[in-house]
């Protein structure tokens, strides 16, 4: 497999089926743990996404989606900055349930590795902690590519592996001890919280991602740390 790898599965399509029904079981307390076991800082994290974006969404002509929206935030903090037209889609229904009661985006229900859009028919793709988690990241890259427009931007905002070595550990402590007992006592989800740091260590560091969106045909790739590498925002276009 090429993708994300949960404990005990062997195939992408058991992948994605357990994927989906981590997500919904989460969903209720999603947004609260994702502030919480962050300090906040997530917010900050979705700013500069939007930051790094806004010549597309200042675009009234522009169509963007935001990807694995989960329960939203990213879609709209993209909504309240922009010109252009927003989508938000994810693969989870709970999550999209959550996101509908929070603002109203124009959402739909799709895998991401089999859109049901046009070719070249988006001028913005943004992923925020959502990329990690697809069966296939190559195959999802190039799904992604098919539905971009020439000159179209690919934004990918995720979890990432710090460079610093002290620093490397103290996030090693906190991801694998600390986030998933607080992660599971407030879900309930103990299997949700376990798996996450282990997602997030078997990902692609920054500069092996940034190669992989390269190889898949993007160009002017580039990417940037934040809070001591433990996110990186890849961006690159078609």
């Amino acid at each position: 497999m090429s993708g994300t790898t949960p404990k005990g599965i062997h195939d992408e399509r058991q992948a994605a089926a357990w994927v989906r029904e981590m997500f919904g079981q989460v969903a209720p307390k999603y947004d609260l743990l994702n502030h919480l076991l962050s300090a906040n800082v997530d917010k900050m994290w979705r700013a500069r996404t939007v930051k790094r974006v806004m010549p597309v969404l200042r675009r009234a002509d522009a169509r963007v989606l935001d990807l694995c929206c989960g329960t939203g935030d990213l879609a709209i903090a993209l909504r309240e900055k922009a010109a252009a037209q927003i989508l938000a889609s994810d693969f989870c229904h709970p999550m999209l349930t959550a996101a509908a009661r929070k603002a109203p985006l124009t959402l739909f229900e799709a895998d991401a590795l089999q859109l049901p859009l046009a070719d070249q028919s988006l001028d913005l793709i943004t992923v925020a902690f959502g990329f990690r988690n697809l069966v296939n990241y190559e195959s999802g890259l190039r799904e992604l590519r098919r539905v971009l427009r020439p000159g179209g931007t690919l934004a990918i905002l995720e979890f990432s592996q710090p460079p610093n070595p002290l620093f490397a550990r103290f996030y090693d402590f906190y991801s694998n001890r600390v986030l998933p007992a607080i992660g599971s006592a407030i879900s309930g989800a103990k299997e949700a919280y376990t798996y996450l740091p282990e997602s997030v260590r078997k990902f692609p560091n920054a500069p092996a991602l940034a190669e992989l969106m390269r190889t898949t045909g993007y160009k002017e790739v580039a990417f940037e740390r934040m809070t001591f590498g433990v996110v990186a925002l890849h961006t690159g276009r078609r």
